[in-house]
């Protein structure tokens, strides 16, 4: 009997045929946070992504494997063999390490607002404590960003640094809902996102965030570039789970099959738009700048 592959089996196909993957590609409700996938990057480049706001830190040592199981190409043919004709009516894009990156090394911030309430770690010895801390099932709910996430904020503060002092997370917390914490990863985007909303494709944030996401791209001026936001926070869903996607499809009056994905993690941003039936390119490997991106969808900019 033939199997006739669907938008869930797609990947799941896909890696069988190369002998490769055999995990699931995203977390089965009620069994915690699903582990990491792939060996962690150098601790400069970890300290870039790691924050007290939600760095979606399962995106560490995506960017250095090259390309999917199947090249670009192939996976594109394959979609075609699916969908028939491949269009590209929605952009969702994800958020910190492909829109936004942090501005300074996390390390260094808790290490400088935390000298003046007895935070004596060093920056690698604060960076070490949080990978750590990070790396530990977190057992008080299904989601690790709940709301504003303050609990599970509170652990990693307090863990990284071994302070308590609520003082001292306050400032931290709020620190990381302003521009000074955040920039843009490409400088061009907004002249970008104006052409592709002026073609026609709609746009949306999907992130693994707390609810600070919204404050953060208005503190940088740049939530108006986009039509709708699915938050983890909101959504309770997280990346690589395929709910995320399916909403932010949703709020864009788009079907999956219709939208393309962007984001800087392989497992939670490919394989998770992918399971929805989305397409989805890699930050770094597959495309490198939002006008790369709207050249690829067919847009000139």
């Amino acid at each position: 009997m033939a199997v006739i592959p669907t938008r869930t089996t797609l990947p799941r196909l896909l890696r069988a045929l190369a002998g490769g993957e055999s995990r699931p590609p995203f977390p089965r409700r009620g069994h915690g946070r699903a582990p990491r996938s792939e060996p962690a990057r150098s601790s400069s480049s970890l300290a870039a992504a790691a924050a007290v706001a939600p760095s979606e830190p399962e995106m560490v040592g995506s960017r250095g494997l090259g390309m999917e199981i199947f090249g670009v190409k192939e996976y594109e043919d394959y979609r075609r063999s699916l969908y028939g004709g491949i269009t590209h009516r929605a952009l969702l894009v994800d958020a910190v390490g492909t829109l936004v990156v942090p501005s300074q090394p996390m390390a260094q911030i808790y290490r400088q607002i935390g000298e003046k309430y007895g935070v004596e770690y060093s920056e690698d010895e604060i960076l070490n404590r949080y990978r750590k801390a990070y790396e530990q099932p977190w057992g008080r709910s299904r989601l690790r960003y709940v709301n504003d996430g303050r609990p599970f904020w509170q652990y990693i503060v307090s863990s990284s640094t071994g302070c308590s002092d609520s003082q001292y997370f306050e400032e931290l917390y709020n620190y990381y809902m302003t521009d000074k914490a955040w920039h843009l990863c490409d400088p061009n985007a907004e002249k970008v996102f104006e052409a592709l909303r002026k073609a026609g494709v709609k746009l949306a944030v999907v992130s693994n965030f707390d609810t600070r996401l919204r404050p953060v791209l208005r503190a940088l001026n740049c939530d108006h570039w986009f039509d709708a936001m699915a938050v983890s926070a909101e959504v309770e869903a997280e990346k690589p789970n395929p709910t995320i996607f399916l909403k932010a499809c949703e709020l864009l009056g788009v079907t999956p099959e219709d939208a393309v994905h962007v984001g800087d993690d392989r497992r939670n941003d490919i394989w998770g738009a992918r399971d929805a039936g989305c397409d989805a390119w890699l930050w770094g490997i597959d495309v490198h700048s939002f006008k790369e991106v709207a050249h690829r969808i067919g847009v000139k900019v």
